[in-house]
């Protein structure tokens, strides 16, 4: 159990140390890997940034995820559960682009006047609060091998097995430090959870 966001990301910061990663950059997943991203940065004395992406939920299910997109584009889908829903191409086409615009729209109001920090031939370190199904995860590591990072390793303070080994084929390694198998929200780990506003996001983003 974390106290809270800050707390696991000084507990993952350690466990990062302790692999012996020289990240070049850390990426965080907004709005809640903003606070685990900013202890890690911290830590390990690199530049903090985000990268941004958003569910395609099933349309009887918004929470169901049929795919995710990244803000540059990028898409991870589940054929599988795709061709299951009966959702048509159109209407996940449609939703790619609704979505995008979202993240993007995210990426900017966070970044404001600053430039993305350039990603090609970096180590990059990706973080969140926890991962569930790793569909936006995916999205977002898809995102920054795109663009030509070195490596990618994303780093959570809790997900569930299953997620963590699926999310080794989409990462060049995957740290977690707690791998429950009832698992049902990343939430339960954490005394405090409470919803990181965009003004407390920036804030984390500016400190640095």
């Amino acid at each position: 159990m974390f106290r809270d966001r800050t707390h696991a990301g000084e507990q993952l910061a350690a466990l990062i140390a302790d692999h012996d990663i020289e990240a070049d950059i850390v990426l965080a997943i907004p709005r809640g890997g903003l606070p685990v991203g900013r202890a890690v940065a911290d830590r390990l004395g690199v530049s903090l940034d985000i990268v941004a992406a958003r569910k395609l939920g099933a349309p009887w299910n918004p929470e169901l995820a049929l795919g995710a997109v990244a803000s540059d584009g990028t898409v991870w889908l589940n054929e599988s559960m795709i061709d299951e829903s009966g959702v048509s191409e159109r209407d996940i086409h449609e939703q790619i682009e609704t979505e995008r615009t979202a993240a993007q729209e995210k990426v900017t109001r966070y970044r404001g006047d600053r430039r993305p920090l350039e990603l090609r031939g970096k180590t990059v370190l990706v973080v969140d609060d926890g991962v569930a199904t790793g569909a936006t995860t995916t999205a977002c590591l898809r995102q920054i091998k795109n663009a030509g990072a070195e490596r990618v390793v994303l780093a959570v303070p809790v997900a569930p097995p299953d997620t963590v080994e699926r999310l080794r084929s989409e990462a060049d390694e995957v740290i977690c430090l707690e791998t429950p198998t009832h698992f049902g929200a990343v939430g339960q780990f954490y005394e405090s959870f409470t919803q990181v506003s965009d003004e407390q996001a920036m804030a984390y983003l500016e400190k640095g």
